[in-house]
């Protein structure tokens, strides 16, 4: 049974699910972010103030959560030419994936992940890639996550399991299943708790943009990222309405 757990956390709806996720399954959780040459560090910032939200939310998961780690890899963003990573438009690139795509990015996240893991006791990464509402990174994909659980436990010679509760879900059913972990974590109320955190504190935007609140969360709202947040929060919101 895997029971200790490290969770990638950029303090995004994906990540901050995944957490809850963890959190809901594991006795012990500790967090993990990356500073890798952003164009902006709002989502570094965001992160805590998840944190602390969930700590002061839900009291049963704080007792869970142990420590934070944040990790400087600003060489890959000396490496990387992203719109993630320089002041650029976001547009498609000639090999049909956006600018925003950072080559290597999550194969070098997670082998730093599986070498903290190591160090910490952990015998879980949980991750939010998914191959079904993404903008087709390959590091994304199952088979990529399963080659590189395999790679770290061949190379540990330490079983690590990476879990990856979002893969086959669509955003809408994202926001359900924040919904039902904040429900099964406190039933008075929990659920909408967890999803107006997510709204409220996470961040999503590649433009890093925190001014207006949508019904969503804050963002450009037009950005791919912003797009994919508010496309799932309207299927979820419409699914969820009563019939006539």
């Amino acid at each position: 049974m895997h029971t200790r757990a490290l969770v990638l956390f950029s303090g995004g709806q994906d990540s901050t699910t995944c957490l809850a996720h963890a959190l809901s399954r594991c006795e012990h959780v500790e967090t993990l972010a990356f500073d890798y040459g952003q164009r902006h560090r709002i989502e570094l910032d965001q992160r805590l103030a998840v944190l602390s939200a969930l700590r002061a939310r839900f009291p049963a998961w704080s007792a869970r959560l142990g420590e934070d780690h944040l990790i400087d890899l600003a060489v890959l963003g000396q490496i990387s030419d992203s719109a993630l990573t320089r002041d650029t438009a976001i547009e498609m690139a000639r090999a049909g994936l956006p600018n925003t795509f950072v080559p290597g990015r999550n194969l070098i996240f997670l082998a730093f992940a599986g070498a903290l893991a190591y160090r910490r006791g952990l015998d879980m990464i949980v991750t939010g890639v998914c191959e079904t509402d993404f903008s087709g990174y390959p590091d994304c994909r199952d088979d990529t996550m399963k080659a590189m659980q395999l790679a770290l436990s061949l190379g540990m010679d330490r079983r690590l399991l990476i879990d990856t509760p979002l893969m086959w879900i669509d955003k809408a059913r994202t926001w359900q299943l924040a919904h039902d972990l904040g429900q099964q974590a406190d039933a008075a109320g929990g659920g909408d708790a967890l999803v107006r955190l997510i709204v409220e504190h996470s961040h999503t935007c590649y433009l890093g943009e925190r001014g207006t609140l949508h019904e969503w969360g804050h963002g450009c709202g037009a950005c791919p990222a912003c797009a994919l947040r508010a496309a799932g929060w309207a299927r979820w919101r419409e699914a969820a309405r009563p019939s006539a």
